[in-house]
């Protein structure tokens, strides 16, 4: 409906990867399909073993199931319709269906942000205080820490989602994109943003910024007392707690900081399509294949729960004859 000279956009298009030809459209539907059923199933998976493995109710897998949730959250804000534009060609998505995936968008990642650094705070604690580690990290504090993770996205995603969406829109309704990201949906208003930018801008670096100072800070308490470790296999030991969470935060603060974080110049709308995916697809697949082929717990649980579930298949044999 016009008003003025602004339109009041219902809907808008997700261009998605609609220029590349339909057999590479094909290609990466039936891959994107697949890294998702591995993201679910592998995410699934580590909430399932650490849930239910004595063995592994400890603080560490705790914030690992955390982690999994929270992938899996994000994987469902954002890839189901992308499998839609890519194979239905369905590319509209509603005004109210825009925001809600921005929105659970921004919760999720903000609340990754914490939870990594929640995680590094774990690490710290375990290495460098380990006599006081079940005190420090019980059940009520770890309890504690992971609201704290999860909270921060809710107002940083309200305040950015809902500011955003007030907005009028111009004429096109065409997100360069294939989900409902902040940049490109700009791009559509036809107001002054300077503020929101600002604010945008400021919001994204503490979230960003916050974090990683906690995470730095964490890992040079524990670098320096991993160094204090007499023995070389102590050192290793303590190291091998740390590896699989120090490469999960590297893949994810680097493919985001690419992404964000370039100059305008180079940061083309396809080349941020490209980085998009590495954040938003293929890092919540590699955190359980990290965790689990990194971590010879998991990979001892991951046993134990298949031999029970192949023990109770022997027991409770299934009759298909009728």
């Amino acid at each position: 409906m016009a008003e003025g000279n602004w339109t009041r956009v219902g809907a808008f298009i997700l261009t998605s990867f609609s220029s590349l030809p339909p057999g590479v459209q094909s290609f990466l539907f039936l891959t994107f399909l697949s890294v998702y059923l591995v993201t679910l199933m592998g995410n699934g998976l580590i909430i399932l073993v650490t849930w239910a493995d004595p063995m592994l109710h400890s603080p560490m897998y705790f914030f690992l199931r955390n982690l999994s949730f929270l992938e899996i959250g994000f994987n469902l804000a954002i890839v189901p319709k992308m499998l839609g534009t890519l194979m239905a060609q369905d590319t509209a998505i509603s005004f109210l269906g825009c925001a809600a995936q921005m929105y659970f968008f921004f919760f999720f990642g903000v609340s990754e942000c914490f939870l990594l650094a929640t995680m590094a705070y774990d690490r710290y604690v375990a290495i460098c205080h380990p006599l006081r580690y079940p005190v420090i990290m019980n059940p009520r504090t770890r309890a504690k820490l992971a609201v704290a993770s999860w909270l921060p996205g809710v107002p940083v995603a309200t305040v950015q989602t809902t500011w955003l969406f007030s907005f009028p829109f111009c004429g096109t309704n065409k997100v360069n994109h294939f989900f409902c990201d902040s940049p490109p949906v700009l791009r559509l208003v036809c107001a002054d943003t300077a503020f929101f930018e600002i604010y945008a801008i400021v919001g994204t670096v503490l979230v960003v910024m916050i974090p990683c100072l906690l995470i730095l800070c964490s890992y040079t308490c524990i670098a320096a007392a991993i160094v204090k470790i007499p023995s070389a296999k102590g050192r290793h030991k303590a190291f091998s707690t740390c590896s699989s969470h120090l490469l999960v935060v590297s893949l994810f603060y680097v493919s985001s900081s690419l992404t964000y974080f370039r100059p305008k110049s180079t940061n083309s709308p396809e080349s941020k399509k490209v980085l998009s995916l590495s954040y938003t697809v293929v890092t919540p697949m590699l955190n359980p294949i990290i965790y689990s082929l990194r971590n010879n717990e998991v990979k001892n649980a991951l046993g134990r729960t298949f031999r029970k579930a192949l023990d109770l298949k022997k027991l409770h044999p299934i009759d298909i004859k009728k």
